[in-house]
């Protein structure tokens, strides 16, 4: 009995020290990234099996009144870590029977226009459907679009710009169009059910879409590194792409999401494997994106799925390791900010 009773509590004081090794190694790496790009702010979650092993705010979220970053409320722009989140929604309604990923898109938007081929959500979720990405300045808008449907009128009479299938061409605006679907299916507004289907659902209270003419408490103050200092971002509005890159939210929100991927029931595994089983050209190239999740194939033999996200004023990554169920959300309040590989770096400290 002594002898169990050793061995446990040798085996706790093992995994204790090597928690705070993990700890210290990520808390160097991570002061050391801050001090060298000179962002102003910065988020890291990390859970395993749905519990938080390492959260810490490095930095502020506004600078001007010296408000550190705090994981759990600190909203971040996720950009198109957006469109993980936005497949959730989708899952959810394929799973209801709502939404067919290969009916044409004409079933659910009436008014896309006819083009001479056929695209499906699949198609749209994959970046297989031929929909351009941004032009010009349509990165920085700062209009304010009032609908889903409003944000189409971007490029909805655009020409494909390959032949829909043949392809691998990213596009957040094809995620434009699987909204609009979305709130066919649902048969209410995509924020709305977003809201209720996901972020309630999934107890993300600090996660919201990016109302750039509202008063979002605890929302970042958003930079840019320009000729070498930081400067406050340009305004811009991201209402054109709520689903694609238009979400704010908290570094611990998104490692409930990772968590909700792997087995917490929210969704069923074969939805699971659908959505990220990266899909194929029509000649059956493999494009490593699934729906709304790319898949990382590291050199060390390490499969991770996740999503980058960058936006004006905020760069944000986000993976999931499945065999050890562990969810790495990082975010920056800046823009550029290259994380150099730092991401898996960190992910690896945690899961050996």
């Amino acid at each position: 009995m002594k002898r169990s009773i050793l061995i446990l509590l040798s085996s706790v004081l093992l995994f204790s020290l090597q928690v705070a090794a993990q700890t210290s190694k990520a808390d160097e790496l991570l002061k050391a990234f801050v001090a060298e790009t000179k962002v102003p702010g910065l988020s890291i979650s990390i859970s395993q099996k749905g519990k938080l092993v390492f959260s810490k705010g490095y930095g502020f979220e506004d600078l001007e009144k010296q408000t550190p970053v705090d994981p759990s409320k600190t909203k971040f722009r996720i950009g198109s870590v957006s469109k993980t989140v936005t497949a959730a929604g989708l899952a959810k309604l394929y799973e209801a029977g709502k939404i067919d990923l290969d009916a044409p898109i004409e079933t659910y938007v009436p008014s896309w226009p006819a083009k001479g081929e056929t695209i499906t959500l699949r198609m749209l979720a994959g970046h297989l459907a031929g929909i351009r990405h941004y032009k010009g300045l349509e990165f920085m808008s700062n209009k304010k679009y009032e609908t889903v449907t409003e944000g189409l009128d971007i490029f909805m009479n655009d020409p494909y710009i390959n032949k829909p299938g043949t392809e691998y061409a990213y596009s957040s605006y094809g995620w434009n169009l699987i909204s609009a679907a979305m709130e066919t299916a649902a048969n209410e507004g995509f924020l709305s059910f977003m809201q209720t289907d996901v972020f309630n659902a999934l107890d993300m209270e600090n996660t919201e879409a990016d109302h750039a003419d509202r008063k979002i408490d605890r929302r970042t103050k958003f930079y840019q590194f320009r000729n070498g200092k930081v400067v406050n971002a340009p305004y811009v509005d991201n209402s054109y792409k709520w689903a694609g890159g238009g979400f704010v939210g908290t570094t611990e929100d998104l490692c409930k999401v990772g968590q909700a991927h792997m087995q917490s029931g929210y969704l069923k595994e074969n939805t699971l494997k659908e959505w990220m089983k990266g899909q194929t050209t029509n000649v059956g190239k493999a494009t490593n994106y699934g729906i709304g999740w790319r898949t990382f194939e590291r050199p060390n033999g390490q499969t991770y799925y996740g999503h980058s996200g960058g936006s004006v004023g905020g760069i944000t990554y986000f993976l999931i390791h499945k065999p050890s169920q562990t969810v790495l959300a990082i975010a920056g309040n800046m823009d550029p900010l290259n994380y150099d590989g730092l991401q898996f770096d960190l992910m690896e400290l945690f899961i050996n």
